[in-house]
C-alpha cells in the first residue's frame, strides 16, 4: 500500500536524540508494525564515535528487496502527484518550513554530526548553521522560475516549462553527512522529484533524522526516503531502471563503477569525485595570511574533504618565510587538539581505524621514501595538552607536512583524504601552474597572490572546476560546485543543479483560425494547388514541422 497522504506531526519539539535502532526507512515512525528485523538480506551497522569508539546507535541496512520496494513506492507517490504535481508555491512553502524547522535543531544535529564523524563541534556548528540556506535558496528559485515562450515560424505558440524527472537516487559520503545530503536533496525536492538517499554507512544518523524532520514539516510520506547500507545498497539503487537520475559524492573508482551502471539505464548522472587540490603561493602573497589560509585549506575536517589543500606549491622567494609561519601554525593546531566536543579543540579524528591505517600506509610504504616529514607523520596516542582527552581510544592523526616529495610519488598523485600535505618549491609562474595541473584530478585549487592580473591569469590556467583566490573552502547555494578531469561530471548548487533535477517540456499550440488551419495543414489535399510564382519562378513550398 502506498502511503502518500500528507502527514503533519506536532512541531516545536526541537530536541533530537539518538534512536537506539534505525530502520531502512526514513519515515519508519509513521509506518504500522515493528521495525524491520534482521532477515532477507538485512544486516546491522554499528555506528560508533571515531574519537572514542563508543557505540552511538545500530542501523538496520536495506536489503535488495527493501531497495526495490522503496523505489517502487517512490515511483507510485510520484505518479500520484501529491508532491510532483503540487503547485510550485505550495512546494516552495513546505521547503521553507523545513528550513525553519531545521534551524531549530542545529545544535542537536551538530553534536550528532560531531559524534558520528569525529569532527570538532566548532566545525559542525559553523557548517550546519548555514545549511538551511540551501533549502531557502531552492524554495526561492521555485517561486521565481518561470516558463518561457520560444520563437517559432507561423501562427504557433511554443511554451517551455520544467518538469521533474521522477525518482532520483543520491549517494552521500561520511565527511559532510548532512551538508552534502541537503545540497542534493534541496534542488531535487524543489523540482518535484521523489528522492531516495543512500548515506554513508559510517555516518547515516543525521540524514535519517533529517528525513523524519521533513515529514514533520509537511512533506508527503514516501517523497524522501533513506536507505542505509554499503556499496551493495548503492548498486541496487543505481541499477533500478525506475531511478531516472543518480547523484553521487564519492571516490573516483566508485563513481566510475556506478556511472557505468547508470548509463546502461540511460539515466542522468552527476558525480562529485576525488580531488588533489593544489594551493599555489606566490612571492607577492602576504606570508601570514597565506600561512593561515593554507592551514585552514589543508586541515579543516582533518583533511577529509575532496577540496582539501593537499599539495602546497610555494614560490622560491617566499618559501622560507611562509614555511616558518605555516609549520608553526600546524604545530599550534596539534597542541590544541582535544575532545572534539570541546569548543576549543582545533581538529578532530579521521573516520575510523581502517582509514587511519590507510593514511599510515601511504606515508610509510615499505621502501625508502624521498621527502622529509617536517611535522606529524605518526598516529596520536597519549593525553591531550588541551583537556586531557585520551587520543589512544580514537582514530587520531596529527596535521602532517612533508617536504620535497617527487611528483611521481603516490602522496603527490593520489588522494590521502586525511590531514597530510606535501610541499614543493617553484620558481616561475609557468612552473607553478604546471605543477598545479600535474594531476589527474581537477576539483578545487587555491591561489595566494596580491597581484590582481596574476590572480585572474592563473585562475584561468588552472584545470579545476573551483578556484579560490586568497581564501579557501568558501561555498554558497548559488555557486556551482563540481570538478574537471577525474574529479567528476556535472555540478551541484545554483541554477545548474535546479535544471539538472528537472527536464524541459515543450508544448506547441496552433493559434491560427479554423479556416487557415483547414487550408495550411491539409497536407494530403486531393486537389493540387496552383503553383505560386515569385518573379516568374516557382515559390518556395510551404514548410511543415
Amino acid at each position: 500500500m502506498v502511503r502518500a497522504l500528507k502527514v503533519k506531526l506536532p512541531r516545536g519539539n526541537s530536541a533530537i536524540t539518538y534512536s537506539s535502532r534505525y530502520s531502512p526507512f526514513a519515515h519508519h515512525v509513521l509506518l504500522e508494525g515493528p521495525l524491520p528485523e534482521l532477515s532477507a538480506g538485512r544486516t546491522e551497522l554499528k555506528v560508533r564515535n571515531p574519537a572514542t569508539g563508543a557505540l552511538l546507535s545500530t542501523v538496520v541496512t536495506a536489503s535488495e528487496d527493501d531497495v526495490y520496494r522503496t523505489v517502487r513506492d517512490a515511483q507510485d507517490v510520484f505518479k500520484l502527484g501529491s508532491w510532483s504535481k503540487l503547485p510550485a508555491l505550495e512546494r516552495s512553502a513546505t521547503v521553507t518550513i523545513l528550513a525553519r524547522d531545521l534551524e531549530e535543531v542545529i545544535p542537536d544535529m551538530a553534536r550528532m554530526e560531531s559524534e558520528q564523524t569525529g569532527r570538532t563541534i566548532r566545525e559542525m556548528m559553523a557548517q550546519l548553521s548555514r545549511i538551511p540556506e540551501w533549502l531557502d535558496y531552492y524554495a526561492a528559485l521555485l517561486r521565481t522560475s518561470s516558463a518561457f515562450v520560444a520563437p517559432t515560424q507561423g501562427p504557433l505558440l511554443n511554451y517551455v516549462k520544467r518538469v521533474p524527472l521522477g525518482v532520483v537516487g543520491q549517494i552521500t559520503p561520511f565527511n559532510h553527512p548532512l551538508l552534502i545530503a541537503i545540497k542534493k536533496i534541496a534542488p531535487a525536492l524543489a523540482t518535484g522529484n521523489s528522492v531516495i538517499v543512500k548515506p554513508s554507512e559510517h555516518a547515516p544518523l543525521s540524514v535519517l533524522q533529517f528525513a523524519e524532520l521533513a515529514v514533520q514539516a509537511g512533506l508527503p510520506v514516501g517523497v524522501l526516503s533513506v536507505l542505509p547500507g554499503g556499496p551493495e545498497t548503492a548498486k541496487h539503487l543505481a541499477s533500478n531502471p525506475l531511478v531516472r537520475k543518480v547523484d553521487i559524492t564519492a571516490g573516483t573508482k566508485a563513481g566510475r563503477h556506478l556511472g557505468g551502471i547508470v548509463g546502461s539505464n540511460l539515466s542522468a548522472f552527476t558525480a562529485e569525485l576525488g580531488g588533489k587540490t593544489p594551493i599555489v603561493v606566490f612571492d607577492d602573497a602576504d606570508p601570514e595570511a597565506a600561512a593561515n589560509g593554507a592551514a585552514f585549506a589543508c586541515f579543516i575536517a582533518s583533511g577529509q574533504t575532496c577540496v582539501s589543500g593537499s599539495r602546497l606549491i610555494v614560490q622560491k622567494g617566499i618559501y622560507d618565510k611562509f614555511m616558518s609561519l605555516f609549520v608553526a601554525k600546524v604545530e599550534s593546531i596539534r597542541r590544541r587538539m582535544g575532545n572534539p566536543l570541546n569548543p576549543r579543540s582545533t581538529m578532530g579524528s579521521v573516520i575510523n581505524q581502517r582509514h587511519l591505517k590507510r593514511i599510515e600506509h601511504m606515508i610509510h610504504l615499505e621502501r625508502e621514501r624521498p621527502g622529509k616529514i617536517l611535522t606529524g607523520g605518526e598516529r596520536m596516542t597519549g593525553k591531550s595538552e588541551l583537556d586531557g582527552f585520551d587520543f589512544s581510544k580514537g582514530s587520531f592523526f596529527p596535521p602532517t607536512v612533508i617536504e620535497d616529495v617527487p611528483v611521481e610519488d603516490i602522496l603527490w598523485r593520489e588522494e590521502v583524504f586525511g590531514p597530510v600535505v606535501v610541499v614543493k618549491q617553484f620558481q616561475s609562474e609557468a612552473e607553478g601552474v604546471a605543477l598545479a595541473n600535474d594531476c589527474r584530478y581537477g576539483l578545487g585549487a587555491g591561489i595566494w597572490t596580491e597581484n590582481l592580473s596574476r590572480a585572474h591569469r592563473v585562475a584561468d590556467a588552472i584545470e579545476s572546476g573551483l578556484v579560490w583566490v586568497n581564501t579557501h573552502h568558501r561555498n554558497d547555494p548559488s555557486s556551482p560546485w563540481g570538478g574537471m578531469k577525474d574529479s567528476g561530471i556535472g555540478r551541484e548548487n545554483g541554477m545548474e543543479a535546479f535544471e539538472a533535477y528537472s527536464q524541459s517540456k515543450s508544448t506547441i499550440v496552433n493559434i491560427a483560425t479554423p479556416e487557415e488551419t483547414r487550408t495550411v495543414q491539409d497536407w494530403f489535399a486531393e486537389e493540387e494547388e496552383e503553383t505560386e510564382t515569385v518573379g516568374g519562378q516557382p515559390a518556395e513550398p510551404k514548410r511543415y514541422g
